[in-house]
């Protein structure tokens, strides 16, 4: 996606630092995929929000917990058990902490540059919400 020197060993950085970054990657991926869908701003918006949430990534987290290799297992616990200063008023914290942990996960595989293991993860996103639509007849 963006090309820079990737980091030997991104799991021994804070599973907050990896959640930072990992929110801006995936949130890049998000409106890279809604540009697919539609070439209006506001659509794409309220699309990316539904997708780029606290909720939706939380249950994300939980459904490919089963399927991670242990390290991942180990960065994405550590990103949900990282107690930052802030959670969001509309969040809950248990909610917001899997979001972290969904995060952390995603910031650690750019960073590391395990560009095919971040492609199979966002795949698996994506498969999830193309069920979770499909199950509930509304877009995400």
């Amino acid at each position: 996606m963006l090309d820079f020197e990737h980091l030997k060993d991104a799991a021994q950085l804070s599973p907050l630092t990896l959640a930072y970054i990992g929110d801006a990657v995936y949130e890049l991926y998000v409106r890279r995929k809604l540009l697919q869908k539609s070439q209006k701003v506001h659509s794409m918006h309220q699309l990316a929000i539904k997708r780029v949430n606290n909720m939706t990534q939380a249950s994300l987290l939980l459904r490919v917990m089963p399927q991670l290799t242990e390290q991942e297992a180990v960065i994405a616990k550590r990103g949900r058990n990282a107690k930052g200063a802030y959670v969001p008023k509309n969040a809950d914290v248990v909610t917001y902490r899997k979001a972290t942990g969904l995060e952390a996960l995603v910031g650690y595989l750019y960073l590391q540059g395990d560009e095919k293991r971040l492609n199979w993860l966002l795949d698996q996103i994506d498969l999830v919400i193309e069920e979770t639509t499909n199950h509930e007849n509304h877009q995400f």
